[in-house]
């Protein structure tokens, strides 16, 4: 399966990032990529670094981004995974991803289960929790277990699209570095913008992902954001998407991996590796299941 991952900055409008999304779609299939994976929320800026009622108008045109990237996916012949914010009915938005078949159609989608509320990803007042479940798409390629962004910290996750039968794990994502102006010096700035902090968090984002590779003997596609983008309400600097997008195979060997610029990778995975690493490492063979229910309460203390 031939696989690219664009990886790239916001352009400053939609209609200007949409039209270089396109023309790196063209080039990756033109050099026979089948499936294209794009980064959380492709369309826009990331919008979420403050609370602004005026960017739900972004989801207006759910339906018609549905229809463009149909025909996108149709025009080049592609498996393509995208990222759109939903307008479900007033009041209730959700930040999904649309699978689509290289013919245009609906292969499946996903709506984003767990949703942040952090400095600069104040996701929660944009996003209500998905309600598709954990449950992968199937394609003309095989099946895909697609989540997005804040899912990728949880091993429940990948578990469950892997016990689904998901043949590979997919993570749209934006994530960055909180960027500060030299001038200020509080305590979140001075964290935040140490050299050994941003290795560290970017090394954590990294390795859980490998890690699910690992545990689910499958293999791991993320694409990221890159460049730097302004915070609207001027409270935060803004951040600096780290990009850093790759593949790991299912015994977490790396694939491929960007750096922090714009980037396009293809890389070639072979979705039958999986079953052979599992003949060798047969972790879910040896699951414990009967003594796993304190995962469905909240803290596993006496008191439930």
């Amino acid at each position: 399966m031939k696989t690219a991952l664009i990886q790239q900055r916001y352009y400053g409008t939609k209609s200007k990032t949409i039209e270089a999304t396109v023309l790196k779609i063209a080039d990756a299939a033109e050099k026979g990529a089948q499936l294209i994976v794009l980064q959380e929320l492709h369309q826009n800026e990331y919008f979420c670094q403050s609370e602004d009622t005026a960017f739900f108008d972004y989801a207006e045109s759910f339906e018609e981004d549905m229809k463009f990237w149909g025909e996108t996916a149709k025009q080049y012949g592609v498996v393509l995974v995208t990222s759109l914010f939903e307008k479900r009915t007033a009041g209730i938005y959700h930040n999904t991803a649309v699978v689509f078949e290289k013919d245009g159609s609906v292969a499946g989608k996903y709506r984003k289960m767990h949703i942040p509320d952090d400095p600069g990803y104040y996701e929660k007042f944009y996003f209500t929790p998905g309600d598709t479940g954990f449950e992968p798409i199937d394609t003309s390629l095989g099946r895909l277990g697609v989540l997005i962004c804040w899912d990728q910290w949880y091993p429940e996750a990948a578990r469950i699209m892997a016990l689904k039968g998901a043949q590979a794990l997919i993570y749209p994502t934006a994530i960055g570095y909180l960027e500060c102006p030299e001038d200020r010096t509080d305590e979140l700035c001075e964290k935040e913008n140490t050299p050994e902090e941003k290795r560290k968090m970017r090394e954590a984002w990294i390795s859980v992902q490998r890690g699910h590779a690992v545990a689910n003997g499958l293999p791991v596609i993320t694409v990221n954001r890159v460049g730097s983008e302004k915070d609207a309400s001027g409270i935060l600097e803004g951040i600096r998407f780290w990009g850093n997008s790759f593949v790991f195979g299912p015994q977490g060997e790396c694939l491929a991996q960007a750096g922090e610029e714009e980037e396009t990778i293809i890389v070639d995975i072979d979705l039958r590796t999986g079953e052979e690493v599992r003949k060798i490492w047969p972790f879910l063979r040896d699951r414990r299941i009967e003594s796993y229910g304190c995962l469905q309460k909240r803290f596993c203390d006496e008191k439930a």
